[in-house]
């Protein structure tokens, strides 16, 4: 008779994985609130480590260094984004999808983010980004990587060649620019709600098709 008794190994896989999820998000919100407390540049990986009491080996096991800390619950927003996206139907335009799925975004990325970090925390980082030189050039740069991704999705919803039709990239240059002008604008202003990112965004992307018109007057 076959002896079956190895097979509770998977819930103890299951507790293992949980753990280093609970780990990993303190180290993440640690980092986040001495960030936006005390600034990004003047925040040491040992006060991280310290104010959730595990060993720098410990954080880089999580994290390759601060900077991808910093970024970490913008990917989750980003990698919302691109599958709100994909889920559009292929008969929306690409603009009328990009826009769809970005307004879609915001109205349910709250509670994917609640699972990571406090909403409010992400959106002060947010606005820490924009205001912190070293972080906004690293943002501008992943912005520039997520269009090229942006734009061959849009290419293939479009049964285009990106490389041979520039439609794609110009329609994503343009809604990318409007993304990082409400963006830049929000973190200038009062209301940090995702509420008030989301009105800006509705607001600003409604106006490409005017903005685009040949005569303003």
């Amino acid at each position: 008779m076959t002896d079956q008794r190895p097979a509770p190994a998977a819930p103890a896989a299951g507790l293992r994985e949980r753990k280093k999820r609970r780990t990993r998000d303190a180290l993440l919100r640690a980092a986040l609130l001495l960030f936006v407390s005390q600034g990004y540049e003047k925040t040491t990986v040992d006060e991280i480590t310290d104010a959730v009491d595990v060993s720098q080996r410990t954080f880089f096991r999580y994290f390759a260094n601060k900077e991808e800390v910093a970024f970490a619950v913008q990917d989750l927003v980003e990698s919302h984004f691109v599958a709100a996206l994909r889920a559009r139907p292929d008969a929306e335009g690409p603009l009328e999808a990009m826009r769809n799925a970005v307004l879609a975004s915001w109205d349910t990325i709250g509670e994917a983010i609640a699972e990571v970090v406090p909403v409010d925390l992400y959106m002060r980082t947010y606005r820490l980004i924009e205001s912190t030189p070293a972080l906004l050039a690293v943002h501008l740069r992943r912005s520039t990587e997520l269009e090229e991704r942006i734009s061959l999705l849009i290419a293939s919803r479009e049964g285009l060649d990106v490389d041979a039709d520039p439609r794609p990239r110009v329609a994503v240059a343009a809604f990318s620019g409007v993304m990082r002008v409400t963006g830049r604008l929000w973190g200038q202003g009062e209301d940090a709600s995702v509420a008030a990112i989301r009105r800006m965004t509705e607001a600003y992307l409604d106006q490409i098709g005017p903005a685009l018109a040949s005569d303003w007057r």
